[in-house]
């Protein structure tokens, strides 16, 4: 798994390369203090996983992450806990607190590595299964419309009927495939193929339509683009 570092902090960056070289399965390619040095570097390499500072001098982690058309998985860096809750809102793997231990560290590059599997072997599958109950429901991908957030249940929208799920949402955002299902806000994901209109505010899938928040309408563009 590939990954670079970004932290305006020297010191910072020297304690990322020294716990990263000690987790077999993670090859730190390469670290940055300049956040538009790491964006010229991520316009030409690909890369599987990025360890963020939140707060940076000329742009914040979390303006840094959001303006990035193709998404890594992200693991925060900071010293400060204001943000946990958008975080978690932005599908963040972790979020370390430093000074942050290596046993910590490892604990969450192996989520990451876990997260960075499953999605690779789910781009070759063409479904789902979701917990219902107490039974494990297949569910086809080209059978979902979209899906809705609510507490800690999420809405698997289908072609001909609703299915709930006790989950989180970033468990789902884990489990579905990025190249056919984008979150185009907080609360809601659609299925890229299943898009009929979009407008400023929503899009419309068949006689349903899906609020949009301008937080994700960039990631919306750019995958019916790829899909057009």
């Amino acid at each position: 798994m590939k990954a670079i570092a970004i932290d305006d902090e020297p010191i910072a960056l020297e304690i990322v390369k020294a716990h990263a070289s000690k987790v077999p399965f993670l090859e730190l390619k390469a670290e940055f203090t300049d956040a538009f040095k790491a964006l010229e570097y991520l316009q030409k390499e690909s890369i599987d996983l990025i360890f963020l500072d939140i707060k940076m001098p000329d742009i914040s982690g979390i303006d840094f992450f959001n303006s990035l058309s193709k998404k890594p998985l992200l693991i925060f860096t900071t010293a400060y806990t204001e943000h946990a809750v958008t975080s978690f809102e932005m599908d963040a793997v972790d979020y370390l607190l430093k000074p942050f231990s290596l046993p910590r560290f490892i604990k969450s590059c192996n989520k990451a590595f876990e997260l960075y599997n499953y999605r690779n072997s789910a781009e070759v599958q063409d479904h789902i299964f979701i917990k219902t109950g107490y039974e494990q429901l297949k569910v086809m991908y080209d059978d979902i419309l979209y899906l809705e957030a609510a507490g800690n249940y999420v809405t698997f929208v289908l072609k001909d009927k609703k299915v709930m799920s006790r989950c989180t949402f970033n468990e789902v955002v884990s489990l579905l495939p990025a190249d056919r299902f984008v979150r185009v806000h907080r609360s809601y994901i659609v299925s890229v193929n299943r898009v009929d209109k979009l407008e400023r505010h929503q899009v419309t899938i068949g006689d349903l339509t899906v609020p949009i928040s301008e937080a994700y309408r960039q990631d919306l563009l750019l995958a019916l683009n790829r899909h057009s």
